[in-house]
């Protein structure tokens, strides 16, 4: 039995609750509330505890307060989506109440796991009952009143507690009820606790399923590099910097040293500290300089340092100019999914469009990217998705180099519709707020896409149409689907209808399906726009 955890125990149930997750993350993304395939809950959780598992990869024998710090520091950049968000803020909770630690007993780990309850329920501006943090509510409190001596004990505690809270979510959410499912965040949280609870027992657990789980990325062509081209677009660099107190002294050491040489010698620089860890990103014409230079303060944990003509997978291809050029008013970032969207965003004046959606959400490392990839006084985030506004946030939260404004836009019309109503140089703050929340309470949209399972109502391989959490029909065909939802939004009242197609319909089919809503809607003015978007076949976006 054990009843004292050590960082090495804490990093060993850690890698074990990942693993377990990364395993099962499949079947959480399936539990999500609409048939189609846009789940991604597993991924977002998989990828964010991952990214704290690769934090403390080569930590070695550390205190457990240091190592649960760190290992919250990955979780905190990584997060992704709500549930990723959410997740990096309960073991941000987890390792505040472990602080002073050097290990910590039973009793010590349950009021840390409070704090994790705490600091999961704060991070959220309207909590919801039903979802992760009431499962992580319950599960919490159950073993903290079993007042187990053990790990062992209170784990058993906490992972049947979560179990059951888990299953009465239906009955505090219709949603969940009317699509036949649990929350999927609260499973994804009972996977983590079962990983950990089968490392404590000591049952063998495949630590190495604790990798990336997207696909692997594609080879560098090397040729694009050959003996007679010229360094244009120079090195991204990024590294972890371990404070070192022979070098520094970590009490009144402040990084803004770092950030200044880097900004003076770099572009596009992302450096935070978290701790004694420094973790910096920047472009360089010469990376050897700068990591010579930055052993000054102390010594590197990781380094990666990488060719930009070689990278072929690059969040957003503003990264790649040399200079930023002279500072703006403002600036704009918002995220698609899709080339035809990523470029008409971009037409329309988003200086930065990050790639990504409902399945693959960007994370608040991504973000950071984006904004210092921008020289502005105010950068405007244009989230297009609620399930990518916390990690939007928590990089607003961390960024200090300009004042970064999260607008209400949760949808792609109410995005599509800001980006053509608003001068983001001309108008000031309070007007662009005001006028973003208009444009989110009054866009109408609705979406098409292809049921991958059964639900009530609903039948796998037909195509549902729906508006926000309402499902309002599910047909056979395609076409017929785009058509019901058109009448559903009272296209015929429209001024204007968008209809963005996505990247499965073919184009034949989507000039006749646009022919037909303009001959039934002759008073509203029709603009078709080839989206490429996965998951859904069509977006109709009214004005």
């Amino acid at each position: 039995m054990m009843e004292t955890l050590t960082g090495n125990d804490y990093a060993l149930i850690l890698r074990a609750g990942a693993s377990r997750l990364g395993t099962n993350r499949k079947d959480i993304n399936d539990l999500n509330v609409f048939p189609i395939p846009d789940g991604d809950t597993g991924d977002n959780m998989y990828m964010t505890i991952s990214a704290g598992c690769d934090a403390i990869a080569q930590a070695g024998n550390l205190p457990l307060g240091e190592l649960a710090s760190r290992a919250s520091s990955g979780m905190l950049m990584g997060a992704r989506g709500n549930s990723g968000v959410i997740l990096s803020r309960i073991f941000a909770g987890i390792a505040k109440g472990l602080a002073s630690c050097e290990s910590a007993d039973v009793s010590c780990f349950a009021k840390a796991m409070e704090s994790g309850v705490a600091e999961a329920y704060g991070a959220v501006s309207h909590p919801v009952e039903g979802t992760i943090l009431t499962v992580l509510k319950d599960g919490s409190k159950a073993a903290l009143d079993a007042s187990a001596r053990d790990f062992e004990g209170y784990f058993d505690a906490f992972c049947r507690e979560l179990s059951l809270s888990l299953d009465r979510t239906p009955q505090l959410l219709e949603v969940l009820r009317k699509a036949g499912v649990v929350d999927s965040g609260g499973a994804g949280l009972l996977c983590i606790a079962e990983g950990m609870r089968a490392a404590l027992k000591g049952e063998t657990v495949d630590l190495g399923a604790s990798s990336a789980p997207s696909a692997s990325a594609p080879k560098a062509d090397f040729s694009a590099f050959t003996e007679d081209s010229v360094l244009e677009f120079g090195y991204c660099t990024e590294f972890i910097l371990r404070l070192q107190t022979s070098k520094v002294d970590l009490g009144s050491f402040d990084e803004a040293e770092i950030k200044d040489y880097l900004n003076a010698v770099g572009e596009s620089v992302v450096c935070f500290r978290e701790g004694s860890m420094v973790k910096v990103h920047v472009h360089s014409m010469t990376p050897g300089d700068i990591l010579s230079h930055c052993q000054r303060w102390g010594e590197f944990l990781s380094v990666k340092v990488e060719n930009m003509t070689l990278q072929h997978n690059e969040i957003q291809k503003p990264e790649q100019k040399a200079f930023r050029g002279p500072k703006k008013a403002a600036a704009v970032v918002s995220v698609a999914s899709g080339a035809g969207l990523v470029e008409l965003f971009r037409e329309m004046g988003s200086d930065v469009v990050i790639e990504g959606g409902q399945t693959m959400n960007p994370s608040a490392e991504d973000f950071l990217k984006a904004f210092e990839s921008l020289n502005a006084e105010t950068i405007y985030v244009l989230p297009g998705n609620s399930n990518i506004v916390l990690a939007a946030q928590q990089a607003a939260s961390l960024y200090k180099d300009a004042e970064v404004v999260v607008l209400p836009v949760k949808s792609i019309g109410a995005a599509y519709t800001l980006l053509g109503s608003v001068d983001f140089q001309e108008m000031g703050r309070e007007e662009i707020v005001e006028t973003a929340g208009e444009i989110a309470s009054s866009v109408v949209s609705g979406m098409v896409s292809k049921a991958v399972r059964d639900a009530e109502g609903v039948r796998a391989g037909e195509y549902i149409a729906f508006r926000g959490k309402d499902i309002l029909c599910s047909l056979p065909a395609r076409e017929d689907a785009l058509s019901q939802l058109c009448e559903e939004l009272d296209a015929a009242s429209a001024d204007i209808l968008l209809l963005i197609v996505g990247c499965d319909v073919p184009e034949h089919e989507a000039s006749a399906a646009a022919e037909l809503l303009q001959k039934r809607y002759r008073r509203t003015e029709l603009a078709l726009v080839r989206g490429d978007q996965p998951v859904y076949d069509y977006i109709v976006v009214i004005q």
